[in-house]
This record gives C-alpha cells, structure tokens and sequence, in this order.
C-alpha cells in the first residue's frame, strides 16, 4: 500500500471506511489465510479464523496507533486467533498441543484442499511435531520469507530469539529428514 498513514486515515474515516476495508480485504484475505493455514493446518478452521480475524481488525482499526505497521498488526491478530483457536480445540479434546498437532497432521492427506505429495506430507508432519515459537518463526521466515523484524513485531519476541529459534528448527527438520532417508 502506497501511503500506509494515509490508508489507515481512510480505514478510520467513516466515509471511506467501507471501501477501504473493502480494498485491505482484497489484499490481505488470501496472504492471511495460507498464515493461519500452516498454524491450524485445517481449510475449514482457517476460513473461520481468517473471518474472526477481519472482524477484530474492522473494530480494532479505531484503536491502531500505529506504532507498527499495519501488515504486522493484522498478521499479530491472525497468529493469535489461530493459537488460542488451537489451544481451545486442545482443550475440547482433552488432548495435549501437540497430540493435537500430531493428528491435524495426519489428517492433511484426507483433506480436499491439501494438493502435496507424500514429501511435502511427510515435511507438514515433521514441521508440526516442532514446538509452537520454532514451527511459527520457521514458518513466517522459511515458507511466507519475512524478515526476522518483522516477525519480532508479530510475535513480540526479540530478532536474537528469533534467529536462535530458527536455526533450532531448521536443525531439528534436517535431522528428521535425515532419520526418514535412512529408513
């Protein structure tokens, strides 16, 4: 967006508020979907979030200062929607997080919407048995290639932290697919 200060004057403006959701909409749903889709890993779950997540932003608009952009704002929202979505599921279930995960996993090759091969299947599996900090960080700077920055914004965590949990990540997936190679 060309002049974020302006966009978001016109997001707060009642007159132009409507269209220029309209247009945030038109950029963001499907960039904000495949976020919550590799958190939640469900078609269905991540339309449900990705709603939740676009009302929260239309009533919070009035209430963003602007101490960050607007982009890590939203993607904030959308990450914290789907992990408290996946902690209550946890709970109905009475299941730990990651038994949770571990199912949702394996459910991918029954899901319409999931087009990967048995590879990319068995990586889903091995980036969902990460815990929930290196399998976001991962995620946003490996699969969505965001800047160290602006995932310290989205998820409140220091570029330090982040990098180290990265580089943790990318050693527990190499060591996995190093253990799946020799079988």
């Amino acid at each position: 967006m060309k002049n974020e200060s302006q966009f978001i004057a016109s997001l707060k403006n009642k007159e132009t508020q409507n269209k220029a959701f309209e247009t945030l909409l038109n950029n963001y749903k499907q960039p904000l979907y495949w976020h919550i889709r590799r958190i939640v890993l469900n078609h269905d779950d991540a339309d449900d979030i990705l709603q939740n997540t676009f009302i929260k932003i239309f009533k919070g608009i009035a209430k963003f200062k602007g101490d960050s952009k607007l982009y890590t704002w939203m993607y904030r929202i959308a990450t914290n929607e789907s992990l408290n979505f996946l902690k209550l599921k946890a709970k109905k279930y009475f299941q730990s997080s990651e038994k949770m995960m571990k199912n949702l996993a394996n459910n991918l090759k029954e899901d319409p919407y999931f087009d990967g091969d048995k590879l990319q299947l068995e990586l889903q599996k091995i980036i969902s048995s990460l815990p929930s900090k290196q399998k976001l960080v991962f995620q946003m700077k490996y699969e969505q290639n965001m800047k160290f920055k602006d995932i310290s914004e989205i998820l409140g965590t220091s570029v330090g932290a982040l990098k180290a949990s990265y580089h943790l990540a990318v050693k527990k997936i190499k060591e996995k697919i190093k253990k799946i190679q020799t079988f």
